[in-house]
């Protein structure tokens, strides 16, 4: 009996620690079984980038607005800026024309001044001295005749009879206050083929100034009396 007490005694503690090996490796394996099926079913997902869903963000936000034809509008200004746009910029500044209107006459841009209560008659570059209310005694007569129309002798527009070419546009200047014309002014006018445009001195000024740099001063002429002119 004695001779076979340690054996029992050995083998008992070693089966017993056998079945803990194996306990202990079964446990293992079921980790890495799970973790593969997890691994398996994450690869199985697809993965979206999260840069993905901010690239679509942005290009949805450079994208121009349209207007109302579905064209995109414009960010910046036109190339060309039409408000300071100067057609006759470069155009150079008759000779005839006037920079300033007196109460007693006006100055040329040419320097020459026209004085002592005188109108301009300007044609074909030239300037004269203009006096459509003079008598050949020396008195004055009336220009507004007894309807309040603006009335001259035809004698006095001889100057455009003799010019060729004629001009093709005659402007007048009435004093102060626009006013029409009588119809014996405006038929002596139209004999010499030319047409007439009635204005107030200061606008028939201006309006020659812009036609004869646009047009050329060979076909637009200007009679004026100065805006402080007063009718006898």
């Amino acid at each position: 009996m004695a001779t076979f007490s340690p054996s029992i005694f050995l083998f008992g503690p070693s089966r017993r620690l056998t079945t803990l090996r194996r306990i202990t490796t079964s446990k293992p394996s079921l980790s890495l079984t799970a973790a593969a099926a997890a691994a398996a079913a994450h690869q199985q997902t697809p993965r979206i980038p999260a840069a993905a869903f901010f690239s679509s963000s942005r290009t949805l936000r450079k994208e121009p607005p349209l207007a109302h034809n579905n064209e995109p509008v414009p960010t910046s200004a036109p190339t060309t800026d039409f408000s300071s746009l100067d057609v006759l910029g470069n155009t150079p500044v008759p000779s005839t024309s006037i920079d300033v209107c007196h109460a007693d006459g006006f100055s040329l841009n040419s320097g020459v001044q026209i004085t002592n209560g005188s109108g301009a008659l300007l044609v074909g570059g030239e300037a004269f001295e203009w006096k459509p209310w003079a008598t050949k005694d020396g008195g004055k007569k009336k220009m507004i005749n007894s309807k309040w129309q603006w009335e001259i002798d035809p004698e006095s527009l001889g100057v455009l009879r003799v010019v060729w070419p004629r001009p093709d546009l005659l402007i007048l200047g009435v004093g102060k206050f626009n006013r029409p014309i009588s119809p014996k002014t405006r038929q002596a006018i139209s004999e010499m083929g030319m047409r007439v445009e009635v204005l107030d001195t200061r606008n028939a000024a201006s309006q020659y100034n812009l036609l004869a740099t646009e047009r050329g001063m060979g076909d637009v002429a200007a009679a004026l009396v100065p805006i402080g002119f007063e009718d006898a």
